[in-house]
């Protein structure tokens, strides 16, 4: 005797050795004995041998349709032999019923299991449905393997024009077009910007990059959405000195300006003006909207994105010859020592007499010509005043000679030319701006803390910087607390605690109340999306550097060791590891050749060349 009998999901054949009445023990073609359960076995039969019973039923299942098997089946639950009846026309033998039961246990979409030699059909829609997503697997397998094979042949398959970015830049493994783009790769070798590459979808390295941070960063586009006109703010009261603004050549947001009158008194008093496009729009309004997404401007080497729209921008930037709505911190001082007697801040509207550039300052207002007094430029004695104001500033705060010695580097992308220039930071036009800024956003933080009103501040405390609603101090600065306010045209979190403060100097209710979710998430959102930005600028510098070396082609480079086998390249704003630095001080300057420049990758090599004097300054 022997029998069919079900294990691990798969029909087997076995002789039996002993009928023990609810079990049986059995010997497998192989050998193998095995104790099984009465309720297991699903066929017994005298003849052919198990062997011979599985291979003759295996090749008649080739035969069997199974469509057709499938259409022999009624609504009822069956068995094996049952089916075989029907399908054969006659009592089946053990081959042909274990036949009919393994081309059953083959079709689970045609044939749903209800127990051990148990079958019931599926129903017809069910079915419909199962072989409709069979063809639809073997058409997409058939379209990869097609898409595959283009993509290796360097062609860009006709499906791939319309999706480049999110197959370059946030793949989603669930479409065929990433499956087929994997296996491209893998069987190229080429990594996904490569293999594009190859095939001519790239037009540039740099675009490359750009449209990573366009895809990231802008996923709705650059162009900007209609919004409603802009209201000219009414009742403005005119501030009694012109200003002049102090800013780098290429800025066009102009945030910030300064005043300087003699008051009657003998006093001087000193307005540091913030252009207020907050009274131009208010919160949850369109313009707010597009502020609201952007959070901030993006400046890049070769270009900037801006928060507000340039309608919005030409509205309120502090334009020279131009009447400009304004929120005015005046520093009443006395002349000798510049002692601030009172503060004042108001609402009004300023007259911009001038924009200064770096360009026309940079050579003539520095500290040798202050030392002496000479050097012409515009706005000498407003500037050489402002100068004395902000030392006083400075060593009021704790602070003396911040930034000395650093230097701000300035790309100019011209067609295929780069030119990088350096800027050494900590001039006293340097020093003015900034001194004048911390103290706006210091006296306005502690304006909006006294009366209540919220605010988003920028806070130190143990050497970690954080954004916060509480007035917090910063240590790093040397305030009470900082309130980002000096920047609306250009920061989101400017423009936020701006409508705080004209409603606090209105005696309004706060845009922003207390605990408000919009404030918070303003804040958060613009940390995540202002440390994005950065990143992308470094990485895009980095860009620029490599493609300015490529363009100089300068063999061996200066550089500087910073540590360890840390460099500094000079000239450029470019770090690298090299390992083939020997062990040496920082501050050693060194020479190194620079090799195998990937713009796509934005890696290179660095190899030690020898050192050029004993020490340099890093």
């Amino acid at each position: 005797m022997h029998v069919v009998y079900e294990e691990d999901g798969s029909y087997k054949s076995a002789t039996v050795l002993a009928d023990q009445n609810n079990s049986f023990m059995v010997e497998t073609p192989h050998g193998k004995r095995v104790k099984l359960k009465a309720s297991h076995v699903i066929l017994q039969f005298k003849s052919p041998s198990p062997a011979e019973l599985m291979r003759e039923a295996e090749a008649l299942v080739d035969t069997i349709d199974t469509d057709f098997l499938w259409q022999c089946c009624g609504e009822q639950e069956f068995g094996g032999a049952e089916l075989a009846t029907d399908y054969f026309g006659h009592a089946p033998n053990a081959v042909e019923t274990t036949a009919i039961l393994l081309s059953m246990h083959a079709a689970p979409m045609y044939f749903y299991r209800k127990g051990r030699g148990r079958f019931k059909a599926a129903p017809a829609e069910n079915l419909r449905a199962a072989l409709a997503g069979i063809e639809k697997k073997r058409q997409q397998a058939l379209a990869i393997g097609r898409m595959a094979g283009e993509l290796e042949s360097g062609v860009l398959p006709q499906e791939f024009a319309r999706m480049l970015p999110e197959l370059l830049y946030k793949p989603d493994r669930n479409r065929i077009e990433v499956k087929a783009l994997e296996q491209a790769c893998a069987k190229t070798g080429l990594s996904a910007p490569r293999l594009f590459e190859h095939c001519g979808a790239l037009p540039s390295t740099h675009d490359y990059h750009l449209n990573r941070f366009l895809f990231e960063c802008y996923p709705e586009g650059t162009v900007f959405p209609e919004f409603d006109p802009i209201t000219e703010p009414p009742g403005l009261e005119a501030a009694a000195a012109p200003a002049f603004s102090i800013d780098d050549a290429a800025t066009t947001e102009i945030d910030d300006a300064f005043s300087v009158a003699r008051l009657e008194s003998g006093n001087i008093r000193i307005g540091i003006h913030i252009a207020a496009p907050a009274l131009g729009f208010q919160p949850g309004s369109p313009l707010d909207g597009i502020a609201r997404r952007r959070l901030s401007t993006a400046y890049l080497p070769d270009r900037k994105i801006t928060m507000l729209p340039d309608a919005a921008i030409e509205e309120f930037t502090l334009s020279e010859g131009h009447q400009c709505p304004a929120l005015s911190l005046y520093l009443d001082l006395e002349p000798g020592r510049l002692a601030v007697l009172a503060e004042q801040t108001r609402i009004e509207r300023i007259s911009i007499a001038a924009n200064l550039r770096h360009a026309e300052l940079d050579d003539t207002f520095t500290e040798e010509n202050l030392a002496v007094g000479s050097g012409e430029y515009r706005f000498k004695d407003e500037l050489t005043l402002l100068w004395k104001l902000a030392l006083t500033l400075e060593s009021g705060r704790g602070k003396s000679g911040g930034n000395q010695g650093r230097v701000d580097y300035n790309f100019r992308v011209a067609g295929e030319r780069i030119e990088i220039s350096e800027r050494k930071r900590g001039s006293p036009i340097d020093k003015v701006v900034s001194e004048l800024m911390i103290r706006a956003n210091s006296v306005w933080g502690g304006l909006l803390a006294g009366r209540g009103y919220p605010a988003i501040y920028r806070a130190q405390s143990n050497g970690k910087v954080r954004m916060t609603t509480v007035a917090a101090e910063h240590q790093g600065l040397g305030v009470a607390q900082y309130a980002w306010s000096s920047s609306p045209l250009r920061r989101y979190v400017d423009l936020v605690n701006q409508w705080q403060l004209i409603a606090a100097l209105r005696g309004e209710p706060a845009p922003f109340p207390k605990n408000s979710e919009a404030l918070l998430s303003a804040m958060r959102d613009f940390e995540l999306t202002y440390a994005a930005y950065g990143e992308f600028q470094e990485q895009i510098e980095r860009y620029w550097c490599l493609r300015w070396i490529l363009q100089e082609r300068p063999g061996v480079m200066q550089a500087v060791v910073v540590r360890d086998n840390l460099v500094r390249l000079a000239r450029i704003p470019l770090w690298v590891r090299v390992p083939s630095l020997p062990e040496l001080d920082a501050g050693t300057a060194v020479e190194l050749e620079v090799n195998n420049i990937d713009l796509l990758t934005l890696t290179y090599d660095c190899i030690f060349r020898g050192k050029t004097a004993d020490k340099a300054i890093v």
